[in-house]
């Protein structure tokens, strides 16, 4: 069974193989998530292309996005057989582009599709189906709705639910507002884990501190980090310490070094720098030295010539 007190997002352009290879040289216990996978893509385009993962990546977790049972049901046994922990479904997405192809969190106002959807998975694997989804949307925002959409999905199969405690604006919203300007509502999610303490709740949405993590733990099963976890990737390894007592946390150092080896090879499989140091320029956050590590990779990890030596030198600059 997975440990789940703590999370990395799926992030579109973010949470990719390359960005998960490094999370995991900082932590060895934060359940990790794919980008979001497009379960029609996988019908009509070689799975290995949105599929394959290292791996060091364990445990990690295939999120898919869809709203047709039986290529849901087809793309979670892809999952499985291609070794992931989880298959989740994207019930949470406010991006018009995602709602337009009918999934993400638009299929909140669809309860028996997503039920649906739930089923068909779950009876494809043996791994878990798990749901990703907000606490409302539009004017579908009363706790009750709420309320009935988990019982429903939670009877059709998911026993483990990632929850953003904000409500999604599907129109008048862009992605990056209903990330920010719906309030957070946490006591919503700590509600929901009172009414339904046999399922796992997962809490998502504005958690940027250690602190924030170990309160949140008191009310519910575990929280997911997003934006915070990318922009300062090393905040993971003080939740470690703190969540896991998880002996021998890596410096930042040991990290980039341990880093290298897998560059070059991604870079003899002709991978640009530039995608594989994108991951790991907030590694140095807050420490001396930070500034002139990101601006040494951003300028020259670009070049068509540029190899391992480029991180090597901004490691240099640290300090």
């Amino acid at each position: 069974m997975l440990d789940r007190r703590i999370a990395v997002a799926p992030m579109m352009k973010y949470t990719d193989r390359f960005y998960r290879y490094f999370i995991r040289l900082i932590a060895p216990h934060a359940v990790l998530y794919t980008e979001m996978v497009v379960a029609s893509a996988l019908s009509y385009q070689d799975p290995q292309r949105w599929l394959a993962f290292h791996p060091s990546e364990h445990p990690v977790a295939l999120q898919l996005g869809g709203c047709d049972p039986a290529l849901l049901a087809k793309g979670a046994k892809l999952g499985e057989d291609f070794g992931y922990d989880e298959v989740n479904l994207n019930v949470g997405c406010p991006s018009e582009r995602v709602a337009s192809g009918r999934f993400g969190a638009c299929l909140m106002q669809e309860p028996e599709l997503v039920a649906a959807c739930v089923h068909a998975m779950q009876s494809a694997v043996t791994i878990p189906i798990t749901v990703k989804c907000r606490i409302g949307i539009d004017e579908y925002d009363a706790y009750t709705y709420l309320h009935g959409f988990i019982e429903r999905v939670s009877h059709a199969g998911c026993k483990v639910f990632i929850i953003h405690a904000r409500k999604a604006w599907l129109s008048g919203l862009n992605p990056k507002e209903n990330r920010t300007i719906p309030p957070l509502q946490y006591e919503v999610v700590r509600q929901i884990k009172r009414d339904f303490p046999q399922l796992t709740i997962i809490l998502n949405g504005g958690i940027i501190t250690v602190a924030q993590v170990a309160a949140h733990l008191l009310d519910v099963d575990g929280v997911m980090m997003g934006r915070a976890a990318y922009s300062n990737p090393y905040l993971l390894a003080e939740i470690e310490r703190q969540l896991f007592a998880t002996n021998g946390i890596r410096s930042r150092e040991e990290v980039v070094q341990l880093f290298l080896p897998y560059a070059q090879e991604q870079l003899d499989k002709k991978i640009k720098l530039g995608r594989l140091t994108r991951p790991i320029l907030g590694l140095f956050h807050g420490q001396l030295g930070a500034l002139r590590w990101r601006r040494y990779l951003s300028e020259h990890a670009h070049y068509a010539e540029a190899g391992i030596e480029v991180i090597q030198q901004a490691l240099s600059l640290v300090g």
